[in-house]
């Protein structure tokens, strides 16, 4: 089987799709399957992957996704299948009709309300609200368009149930269509990370005597970093806050720390190499992931592997993989005092968190490599007979 996936990010830079999409090649690769990728990228051309990476540089948004389709297109003339693994997906997809290959799309979220939500058109509206709601004659074209791509497409993997069941109730897509497969973890396994907490914070050069409150993701608004910033005020001086990523609210975010009087307490630290995230992870005394918006966060499946007590927002796919009271805490994104209280739980009653940590361990078997990429391998394999 001759696979063309496609990515909208690419290592070094963050983002679930750099994790995933690096992971899946490879792993098609061991399975003895041809693979290239089309991907946004900073780095211009990527090697040490088993797979060819064609990398379209950062620019203005029209000139790099009218690049991406026409790599595609070239490319998608070798392909047996073509893997959009895409948002903004109507180019990709288009290219890979134009070439009369089976196009399979996997979908993180829906395309509509983020591009919605990140110009303003539905008054921060969240992803649920935002699905029973009219908008805009923008907004209503962007939702065209999005179900035209999804109908052009042989078959739809969703990461998670909660996205599964928006196509199918909101968007009419029919259920047959639609499979949820969940996203995998990727990286070591907890004893192949040999640091202790205190190791880990000699390595990454944090003090001994502090609590370290770790968040990980892209600097985007719907992520409401400035939540966590928010909470901090509310916490012991020893309680500092690692934020791991670089993105749009980044500036805002450093200007809100200050605001508060907690620049000494708050830490940006900009795009951290994947080597060093299990790092961070086994550094931290809790990680905390306050986004309004997840598909399935790869993030929190690596600090469930890891072993560092995680509290995220109750909201799309995040409660299907942190159970409330079970494996971790779950809060409300836009209520900070939320937050508050479930940071105080698990920093003041250490035995908490390892109870927490110790049932996380024991649902990392239903997010494997082997058993997830087996999925998507069967789905791709399947649209190629069809």
């Amino acid at each position: 089987m001759r696979v063309l996936i496609t990515s909208p990010v690419f290592p070094p830079d963050l983002g679930g799709p750099a994790v995933y999409v690096p992971s899946i090649g490879r792993f098609l690769v061991e399975r003895g399957h041809s693979v290239e990728v089309v991907a946004f990228c900073s780095e211009p051309q990527p090697t040490g992957y088993p797979f060819a990476v064609h990398a379209i540089a950062r620019g203005p948004l029209p000139v790099r996704y009218l690049k991406a389709f026409v790599q595609v297109w070239k490319r998608a003339k070798h392909a047996d299948v073509v893997y959009v693994n895409e948002h903004l997906a109507l180019l990709h997809v288009l290219a890979g009709k134009l070439r009369r290959k089976p196009v399979v799309i996997r979908i993180m979220v829906d395309g509509a309300w983020e591009i919605a939500h990140r110009k303003g058109w539905c008054d921060g509206d969240d992803i649920v609200t935002f699905q029973a709601k009219s908008y805009c004659l923008r907004v209503r074209f962007t939702r065209f368009l999005q179900r035209r791509w999804w109908k052009w497409c042989s078959k739809i993997i969703s990461c998670s149930e909660f996205l599964r069941q928006i196509l199918i109730q909101h968007h009419g897509v029919p259920a047959a269509k639609v499979q949820r497969i969940f996203n995998a973890y990727h990286g070591p396994k907890v004893d192949e990370v040999p640091q202790s907490k205190e190791e880990a914070r000699r390595e990454l050069a944090l003090a001994s005597d502090k609590r370290y409150v770790l968040t990980i993701c892209r600097l985007m608004g719907w992520k409401r970093v400035d939540g966590i910033i928010a909470a901090l005020r509310s916490l012991p001086e020893d309680v500092e806050l690692l934020i791991a990523g670089d993105g749009d609210r980044e500036r805002e975010w450093k200007q809100l720390a200050e605001s508060y009087g907690l620049q000494q307490r708050v830490h940006f630290l900009g795009n951290v190499p994947h080597t060093q995230i299990p790092l961070l992870i086994r550094a931290a005394d809790v990680f905390v992931l306050n986004s309004e918006y997840e598909g399935l966060s790869h993030t929190l499946l690596e600090v469930q592997a890891l072993g560092t007590p995680m509290i995220a927002s109750g909201v799309c796919g995040n409660p299907e993989v942190v159970e409330d009271g079970v494996n971790g805490l779950l809060v409300d994104p836009r209520d900070p005092q939320t937050l508050v209280v479930a940071l105080r739980r698990i920093l003041e009653d250490p035995a908490l968190g390892e109870r927490f940590v110790q049932a996380s361990f024991e649902r990392v078997p239903r997010f494997t490599r082997e058993g997830t990429f087996a999925e998507v391998e069967a789905v791709l394999q399947s649209v190629i007979r069809s």
